[in-house]
């Protein structure tokens, strides 16, 4: 539940004055929260860039407090005077009501698989000895505290399914701790692991333990915003102290370096990707565990390209790479003759992108994207193409995961309009049956989903799609939502919601563009979109909105845009850049200074698509869109709800803070430019139901108070 906050008298941020807000929602009346402007200054390689509100990047202090709270109260105010408000959370709620299944995986002789519900606040993991059995409660998050706000988030089953390392973590923080927990009884035993973030668990075979990923206790109060360097892989014997866990690797001459281990699914053998950031590219090391010595192997030791492990056939290793094949192949690497002139490739790099890899029961099965939806095919372990994936539709799959001494795995597909089901599927026969299939409060059949292409401002040909109820009339009228995102080689494929459902419903267009710097294309469209390319994500994103009214399908007051993290960056970059052309913005957790992200929490990680403004060049491109530094005073700008929390510690909340001071301060329109503050949450991950219903319902109010949406025709 989103904490209401009081506002507090505070001298240096000034009295908060608010005006009586017209049901019509309209801006005038909004008195801005005053925000100290600092002669805060740096110089990047000569050029001396101004910073006024630094103060805010430290978030309890009480001034930046003060203004939080004030900043709320405004938004809130502005919210609330929105009539169709409740009815629209309602809605919400009632569609949101329906059961969700998560995907099954086998371990030993145990199901795991998650469900909720419906207005659960966290799924609830339960495990069975039969599909046909009664499921058991394993692990239910909705326990871990009154308000929803602590989350599972992470598990890795023993191979012998009699115990299960889980991770938690509090108000939404990328910071997790480990507990194990034996499967039959459900009682956790007393392992407590701590300071682990971007890790997961690899148990090993026969010894009761596993390996995972940890970094130092912070030294100083700042846990939410310290940066995170040196991560460590450690050995967790199961009833141990963490004091005693044995340090398997480290790199203390490198601290970029990211660690992490995986077992083989033969026990075998255990690999040790090393990254670098979010670069995509790493190297591969490995131990043999069979008693012929403790030396780490180096198989691939430089970054020249991705090498994603999938599984082995004793010394023979099959990875998933981009080397040479920018859409990705299979190969494999025989441990034992490791030269690359004796590499074999076994599915050669395609048309469509090869997005991930499983090997069971003696078969390889592919998943790739077709113009940013699914495609899945079976081949032989020895490349042979075996036969396609029948899917119910355009849409997304998920899962496949499995044993290589299994033929049985399950999947799960999506759409835009329907939450999909859950599939069982025999790799050897490729039958396919319905494992479990939620009762649906609404009708998909009335909502259309289809596929466009456009042109962006250099000639480049983007997919982009559009979702909306049947009967639409193009008459350049409707309400319509462009999101997209265009980073870090991550594909924006077709997935159920509830609240963008709503919004359909509503009367609103859904549009998804499928711009560069995502991955739907593979390595050379992510790299289109990067560091000294990266204008042209934005560009994609204009041109996107631009043929959405040249097609009449809606015009500026109708247009609005969102995005979150790397999205949120892209809200900001275009709604500086063409404050003419949207009508509304909700850029969420963004990061908007370009200048300064580096030096929070993992913020150094992304250099690999940004670049740093270390970096002359690379400076010089970053200034040029960076949200924060490209507000211009006296501009029109369009309606805008900034969306952050106040505990996200990997896009800290400073980024939204700074954007929405300096917004409100250059800000000449009368259209609202607001933030809104969540309290007790972070990046979006682990979030609680309740949290998200709300937030749901204060964007689609702010976007029906902002277009002016005519909801008499909507029956709800």
């Amino acid at each position: 539940m989103m904490k209401k906050v009081a506002m507090t008298h505070s001298s240096t941020v000034g009295v908060l004055l608010i005006g009586m807000l017209a049901s019509s929602a309209a801006a005038a009346g909004i008195t801005y929260p005053k925000a100290r402007k600092s002669d805060q200054a740096d110089v990047y390689h000569g050029v001396k860039v101004a910073d006024p509100y630094r103060w805010l990047e430290d978030v309890d202090t009480p001034e930046s407090r003060a203004w939080i709270e004030a900043e709320n109260k405004v938004t809130f105010g502005y919210l609330n005077s929105i009539g169709q408000r409740k009815k629209i959370e309602a809605r919400i709620k009632a569609l949101w009501d329906y059961e969700k299944f998560g995907t099954p995986f086998k371990e030993a002789n145990r199901y795991f698989f998650t469900k909720n519900d419906g207005l659960q606040n966290h799924s609830v993991l339960y495990y069975a000895d039969d599909l046909n059995g009664t499921p058991k409660v394993l692990i239910d998050p909705n326990k871990f505290s009154t308000d929803g706000t602590v989350a599972l988030s992470g598990l890795a089953v023993g191979p012998l399914g009699n115990n299960i390392a889980y991770g938690v973590s509090s108000s939404g923080s990328d910071w997790q701790e480990w507990r194990v927990r034996e499967v039959v009884s459900g009682e956790d035993l007393e392992d407590k692991l701590k300071w682990i973030k971007f890790s997961g668990a690899s148990w090993l075979k026969r010894n009761p333990g596993f390996f995972y990923s940890r970094y130092d206790e912070p030294k100083s109060d700042g846990t939410y915003q310290d940066v995170n360097y040196f991560q460590k892989l450690y050995f967790h014997k199961v009833g141990s102290e963490q004091s005693e866990d044995k340090l398997v690797y480290d790199r203390p001459d490198d601290k970029e370096i990211g660690i992490s281990a995986q077992v083989t699914d033969d026990g075998h053998y255990f690999i040790i990707p090393l990254t670098r950031g979010t670069l995509r590219q790493n190297m591969i090391y490995y131990r043999d565990l069979s008693g012929r010595g403790a030396i780490f192997h180096k198989l691939i030791d430089n970054f020249e390209a991705q090498y994603v492990f999938i599984d082995n056939d004793g010394p023979l290793f099959w990875f998933m790479t981009d080397l040479d094949a920018p859409r990705k192949r299979l190969i494999g690497i025989n441990v034992d003759q490791p030269a690359r002139e004796n590499w074999i490739e076994l599915i050669p790099e395609s048309k469509d992108t090869l997005q991930s890899v499983s090997a069971i029961g003696g078969k390889f099965i592919a998943h790739y994207l077709k113009d940013a939806h699914s495609v899945v095919k079976v081949f032989l372990d020895d490349g042979t193409f075996v036969r396609d994936v029948k899917l119910p539709g355009i849409g997304s799959a998920s899962g496949f995961t499995g044993h290589n001494n299994s033929n049985e795995t399950f999947y799960r597909f999506t759409s835009f309009t329907d939450p999909g089901s859950v599939y069982r599927y025999n790799v050897d026969s490729g039958d396919t049956s319905v494992f479990r299939k939620p009762k649906l409060k609404f009708n998909p059949d009335e909502y259309v989903t289809e596929q466009v292409f456009y042109k962006s401002k250099d000639g480049t040909r983007i997919p982009m799609f559009l979702n909306y109820k049947k009967g639409l009339k193009r008459d350049g009228k409707t309400p319509t939502y462009l999101y997209g995102y265009g980073g870090f080689n991550i594909s924006i494929t077709p997935r159920f919601s509830v609240s963008n459902l709503v919004w359909m419903e509503m009367g609103g267009i859904y549009a998804v563009a499928n711009i560069r710097g995502g991955g739907e294309y593979g390595k050379e469209w992510h790299d289109a979109g990067t560091k000294l390319t990266k204008q042209n994500v934005f560009d994609d994103f204009i041109a996107a909105g631009e043929w959405l009214i040249d097609n009449k399908y809606t015009s500026t007051p109708n247009l609005a845009i969102g995005g979150g993290s790397n999205g949120g960056l892209l809200v900001g970059a275009c709604m500086t850049q063409r404050p003419d052309l949207f009508g509304a913005a909700l850029p969420a957790v963004g990061v908007m200074d370009m200048l300064r992200f580096q030096k929070f929490t993992i913020g150094w990680a992304w250099t690999s698509d940004y670049g740093s403004s270390d970096n002359a060049e690379e400076f010089k491109a970053l200034r040029a869109y960076s949200p924060v530094h490209n507000l211009k005073p006296g501009t029109a700008y369009p309606a805008t709800m900034v969306t952050t929390g106040d505990h996200d510690d990997r896009v800290v909340p400073a980024h939204s803070f700074k954007f929405a001071a300096a917004l409100q301060a250059a800000h000449s329109g009368s259209a609202p430019v607001l933030i809104r503050i969540e309290t007790k949450a972070g990046h979006g991950a682990g979030k609680p139901t309740s949290m998200r219903i709300e937030e749901a319902a204060d964007r689609w109010s702010f976007l029906v108070g902002t277009l002016k949406m005519n909801l008499d025709n909507w029956r709800y």
